[in-house]
């Protein structure tokens, strides 16, 4: 898993899934619908998936184009994919202008990856966007849900819904939508040895070697897992604190006793 908020790209065994799950919508051109717990990766998977995080900055920033963009427009190009995040209570107005505007830029950066003689981009539908992803989908009206629901029926191309576990309920009572959904997919928290996996590479990055076998470490492990229940975005901000809490007082060592401390500055809940 990646982003600015959440460490360096790991591909766990979800993200695998969640790739799978995304290529058969996008190759089937079907609805499907993601749902899983807050911080598992759902978002961080989906970026991943649609290479935003080298798109993203070209299409928000949109200006005079500089040689550098070819990255960005390679990326898009490769993914076909659009990723969208709607405001919280926006219109349906102002979902389809968003879409109509960001599906018009990615799209002519496709055009410009294929065609990079160009001076003037053109919209070239059969190479065009093959995929969208909308992140927090909740969020949508049934006006906005309806709209998509039109995107997908005159355009042919494959949509994912994003959203918290229940999400998928709600979706049933839209019957002319939920009757286009071809797949599911339950994104699910770290567990086992996948868990472990992620915390070693957590302890290498604190320049320690994590020793399952040694009792500090295994006390340390089962006190991480409790606290975060696999949760990728809370693993994070949990060990921010652990190294934080290990600077501070010139230790070199993860204990029972640093994870509790770094766990009573974090706002997460009872454990």
């Amino acid at each position: 898993m990646a982003g600015h908020r959440n460490g360096s790209f790991i591909a766990t065994r979800e993200h695998r899934r969640f790739v799978e799950f995304a290529s058969a919508v996008k190759k089937h051109r079907y609805i499907g619908i993601c749902f899983g717990a807050a911080g598992v990766g759902k978002t961080m998977s989906a970026r991943r998936f649609a290479r935003w995080d080298k798109a993203e900055p070209l299409l928000l920033a949109w200006g005079p184009r500089d040689p550098s963009d070819a990255m960005a427009y390679d990326a898009l190009a490769k993914a076909r994919t659009a990723f969208y995040t709607p405001t919280v209570s926006g219109p349906v107005r102002e979902v389809r202008d968003d879409l109509r505007q960001l599906t018009t830029r990615i799209e002519g950066c496709i055009d410009l990856a294929l065609h990079p003689g160009r001076v003037v981009p053109e919209r070239v539908s059969k190479d065009g966007i093959e995929l969208l992803v909308i992140d927090e989908a909740e969020r949508l009206s049934t006006q906005s849900l309806e709209h998509i629901r039109d995107i997908f029926d005159r355009t042919g191309i494959g949509v994912i819904l994003i959203g918290m576990p229940g999400f998928e309920r709600k979706l049933e009572r839209y019957p002319q939508l939920y009757s286009r959904i071809g797949f599911a997919h339950h994104y699910r928290p770290l567990k086992g040895d996948e868990l472990t996996f992620v915390l070693t590479r957590h302890w290498r990055k604190l320049g320690l070697q994590l020793d399952d076998a040694d009792f500090t470490d295994h006390q340390a492990i089962a006190s991480i897992a409790r606290i975060t229940d696999g949760n990728f975005r809370l693993l994070h901000r949990l060990f921010v604190q652990i190294e934080r809490i290990l600077k501070i007082n010139e230790l070199s060592l993860v204990t029972d006793d640093v994870v509790e401390a770094a766990r009573s500055t974090l706002v997460i809940g009872a454990t």
